[in-house]
C-alpha cells in the first residue's frame, strides 16, 4: 500500500462504506492530490482546463476535505479567467469565506505550492485521481448493494437492475461515447451532404487558394493539415496568407496562431504589410508616402475587425498547446489552429530520442484536432536530402519529412511548398512556386502552381492555363 494510503493520519471521509472494512481508509493518493492543487496554483492558465476535462464537475476526486475546499475555490476564481488564480488570490478567497484557517492557513498553501517542481505530469496525476474516485464510488455502491440484497424479497429483478446500472454508470462515466450505430447517423449525415451539394455549407475552411481547396475540400474539421518546406522557402508566409484569408474573407472565422519562431510584433507587422500590399522595407528605407499611408490605414481597418489570436510561446509543450487551444475555443470560438512549427515543440519531458518525441507530439495534435472538431494547420521542416538532389525537376517526397514518419501517418493531408530560392534573389518581382499535395486521405493529390511576391511575402494563385486554348476541333 502506498505511503499516502496508510492510516497514520486518516482524512475525514464524506460517507462511510458501511459493512465493508469500515475502519480502513478508502483508496486515495494524498500526494497526488497535493501535486494537482500545486500545479493549479502555480500555472492555472496551463493546467485548469486539463483538470476540468478530466474531472468534469466532480470535486469528489479529492478525497481529503481540505483539498476539496481548495479545489472548489480555484474553480470559483478560474470560472471567468484562469489568470485570476494564484497563491494570494486563493488565500484571500478562502479568508473571505471564513475557511482559510480550516485548510491550514497561508503557510499550508505556500507549502502546497512548493510540492512540485514542474507541472508537466498534470494529465497523469488527474487520470490517477479519477481512478481513485471511481474506486471509492464503487465501494459505496457495493456497500449499499449488500444492504439491498439482504433486504430484497424473492422479486429481486429490480435490485439486480439497479446495482448493474450504478456499476455501469461508474465504469462508463469517463469513457465517453466510444461507438456509434450507423443507422443513428445516416439521417444527419445525408442532410449534411445535401447542404454541401446545394452550396449551403462548406466542407472546410477556404484557404483562399481555390485550386488547393478543390483538391482538399479546404481545411476540414478534425483534420491535421501539414505544410512542409525547407528553411526560407516561405512556409510561414504562406501560413500567414491562409490565416489572413480565413480571418478576413467573405465568411471570417477566428484563428489561433501558435508561433514558436516569430514574436507577436513581427507577425502583426507581416500581416499588416501583406494586407496593404506594401513591402516592409518601405519603413526602414523611409519611402512611406501618402499613398502607402492610405494603404496601410485601410489594411489596419480590415485586420482590426478580424479575430486572430497569437501565442508566441517558444518551446511550446503539448500540455500547454492543449490547455490554450481548449481555452481559446471556449472563450473565442476559434475555428482554426496554426502551429509554426512542429519541430520546435516539446513533450515537456526529457527525451533522448527526438523521433519518439515528435511521434508523441504528432499523435497528440491529431487527437486534439478530433477532440475540438477543428482543423489544425501544422508547419514542418523537410530534411536536407531535398537540397542534395541535383535534378532541376526534383520535388520533395513524404520520405523528406524531418524527424519522424509519424507526421506522415497522423496527418490527413500532407503538402509541400517548393520553389527555387536562387530565382527569388535581388529585385525579382515574382517567382514560380509549387504547392505539392503529396498525401490526401479523402481526395486527390497533385501540384498547384503559385506565384511568390518577395516584396510582400505573399503567395498568389498562378493564372490557370486554358486547356481548350487553340482552334476548335473540326466537326
Amino acid at each position: 500500500m502506498p505511503e499516502e494510503q496508510q492510516p497514520r493520519k486518516r482524512p475525514q471521509r464524506e460517507k462511510s462504506a458501511a459493512g465493508v472494512l469500515p475502519d480502513r481508509p478508502q483508496p486515495h493518493a494524498e500526494k497526488i492530490e497535493r501535486a494537482v492543487l500545486a500545479a493549479l496554483i502555480r500555472d492555472a492558465s496551463g493546467c485548469l482546463d486539463t483538470a476540468r476535462s478530466f474531472f468534469k464537475d466532480r470535486v469528489s476526486v479529492f478525497y481529503t476535505p481540505t483539498h476539496r475546499e481548495i479545489y472548489s475555490t480555484i474553480l470559483e476564481l478560474g470560472s471567468i479567467d484562469a489568470k485570476h488564480v494564484d497563491l494570494l488570490s486563493v488565500a484571500q478567497r478562502l479568508r473571505e469565506k471564513g475557511k482559510l484557517e480550516a485548510v491550514g492557513g497561508e503557510l499550508f498553501l505556500a507549502e502546497l505550492e512548493m510540492a512540485i517542481s514542474t507541472t508537466v505530469n498534470i494529465e497523469n496525476w488527474c487520470s490517477q485521481l479519477v481512478k481513485y474516485d471511481n474506486l471509492r464510488q464503487m465501494i459505496l455502491v457495493c456497500s449499499e448493494s449488500l444492504t439491498k440484497c439482504y433486504e430484497a424479497d424473492h422479486e429481486s429483478d429490480d435490485v439486480f437492475d439497479d446495482i448493474e446500472k450504478k456499476i455501469f454508470d461508474i465504469r462508463s462515466a469517463d469513457l465517453g461515447a466510444d461507438f456509434y450505430e450507423v443507422k443513428n447517423l445516416l439521417k444527419s449525415e445525408f442532410q449534411e451532404l445535401m447542404k454541401i451539394n446545394a452550396g449551403e455549407v462548406e466542407v472546410g475552411l477556404k484557404t483562399g487558394y481555390d485550386v488547393v481547396d478543390e483538391y482538399t475540400g479546404g481545411l476540414k474539421p478534425g483534420e491535421m493539415f501539414i505544410l512542409a518546406a525547407r528553411p526560407s522557402i516561405g512556409k510561414t508566409s504562406l501560413a500567414l496568407n491562409i490565416i489572413r484569408n480565413v480571418a478576413t474573407g467573405p465568411d471570417p472565422q477566428p484563428v489561433a496562431f501558435f508561433s514558436l519562431e516569430m514574436s507577436e510584433s513581427q507577425i502583426v507587422r507581416r500581416l499588416l504589410c501583406t494586407q496593404a500590399g506594401v513591402p516592409e522595407s518601405t519603413f526602414w528605407n523611409r519611402q512611406f508616402d501618402a499613398r502607402k499611408i492610405e494603404q496601410i490605414t485601410g489594411a489596419a481597418a480590415i485586420l482590426q475587425e478580424s479575430k486572430i489570436f497569437i501565442d508566441p510561446t517558444g518551446g511550446l509543450s503539448i500540455a500547454e498547446l492543449r490547455a490554450k487551444a481548449r481555452r481559446m475555443q471556449m472563450l473565442h470560438g476559434i475555428k482554426l489552429v496554426v502551429i509554426d512549427y512542429i519541430g520546435l515543440m516539446t513533450t515537456g519531458q526529457r527525451s533522448e530520442n527526438r523521433q519518439a518525441e515528435i511521434q508523441q507530439i504528432s499523435g497528440a495534435i491529431k487527437k486534439l484536432a478530433k477532440e475540438l472538431k477543428i482543423p489544425f494547420l501544422v508547419l514542418a521542416q523537410l530534411n536536407r536530402e531535398v537540397d542534395k538532389n541535383s535534378s532541376p525537376n526534383a520535388k520533395p517526397k513524404l520520405a523528406n519529412l524531418r524527424d519522424s514518419g509519424s507526421i506522415e501517418q497522423d496527418a490527413d493531408v500532407v503538402t509541400f511548398l517548393h520553389r527555387d530560392r536562387e530565382k527569388s534573389k535581388g529585385d525579382v518581382a515574382s517567382a514560380e512556386a509549387l504547392w505539392i499535395i503529396e498525401k490526401n486521405r479523402n481526395g486527390r493529390t497533385g501540384d498547384v502552381k503559385l506565384n511568390f511576391i518577395p516584396s510582400r511575402m505573399e503567395f498568389e494563385m498562378a493564372p490557370r492555363v486554358d486547356q481548350h486554348f487553340g482552334p476548335e476541333p473540326q466537326s
